[in-house]
Formats: structure tokens, sequence, C-alpha cells
């Protein structure tokens, strides 16, 4: 399996959903919240693709980058789970530098609040994503998905409707 951005923000956010997404249980292409979100990123910023690039590298899609300044800009609607969004962000930081492509920093933002945020990666978070990286692999590779876990950020979900319809909760 080859880990993404997506698999380190839903790692952070909910086992379950990181279980689902890696295999192959989608759910996004019904969500409003989803859907909702890519607007934003599309209209929020509508000069920057004039300067800046989009780019995919290592199976990882990048919202912007700007080789000049080495700035990768991840573009978010909510902070609510803005450690997950930074974790992301720092799993992008590291797979440039694992490319080679060294000295880059990341910006969160977040248009609707008109609020951003500099993401940096320290030696740290270099082994914590490594540590990050087998607990993806391994929880990817169970025969089972994880059991429900009902939490805060649940009623938002795409997967809401997979998970609350016949199963009970583990408190």
């Amino acid at each position: 399996m080859h880990i993404t951005g997506t698999h380190f923000n839903y790692y952070q956010v909910c086992k379950r959903k990181l279980w689902l997404f890696a295999n192959s249980i989608n759910m996004e292409h019904s969500s409003d919240l989803v859907f909702e979100g890519r607007l934003i990123h599309e209209s929020s910023y509508p000069q920057r693709s004039e300067k800046f690039e989009e780019i995919e590298i290592d199976g990882i899609k990048i919202d912007f980058y700007d080789t000049r300044q080495k700035v990768i800009h991840e573009i978010k609607k909510s902070n609510k789970i803005e450690k997950a969004h930074e974790w992301q962000l720092k799993y992008y930081i590291y797979v440039f530098e694992c490319h080679g492509i060294n000295g880059v920093r990341g910006v969160l933002e977040y248009p609707t609040l008109k609020k951003t945020r500099t993401v940096e990666l320290n030696d740290s978070d270099r082994l914590e994503i490594k540590k990050i990286q087998q607990d993806i692999q391994q929880l990817a590779n169970n025969d089972t998905c994880p059991p429900l876990k009902k939490g805060g950020m649940c009623k938002n979900c795409s997967y809401y409707d997979f998970c609350y319809t016949y199963e009970e909760y583990e408190p």
C-alpha cells in the first residue's frame, strides 16, 4: 500500500475511517461536506493557478506548491481537526525531503476563517512519521475493521451512514 496524506490525516482523526479508506471503501464521493471543501479549494485563491502548481509526488497530491519559496500550501475548510491537518502537511514535507527537496515548509490555510499557520518539520517529527507509517500499514493490513468509537467528529464524517447503520459503538 502506498501511504498518502489522507492516510496520515485519517490516522489522527479515526482509526476506523483510516481502515475503511485504506481498504478502498470510499464514501467521500457522496459527502456534501467534502464537496463544500472542494469548492472552497477551487474558489478561494483563483489567482494561484497562475503562480503556483498543484502537483502530485509519490502518490500525494499537493494543493499548491511555490517552487521559489519552497512552500507547500494546504487549504482546509475548517480548523476543527487542525492536528490532523498539521500531520498531513508534515508528511508532505517529509515526502519532498525523501525526494531530495530540502528546506520546504508548509502553510495551512483556512480561507473561510481568514487564518493561516506555518508548519515545519523537525527531527522528532521525522521519527514520529516513520512510526505512524508503520502503524498505518499494520492497521490497513488487519483483516477486520476497528470497532466503532463514537466521537465528536462523527456527525460530520463522510462515513457516518456506514458506521451508524447497524453497529453498536464501544464507549
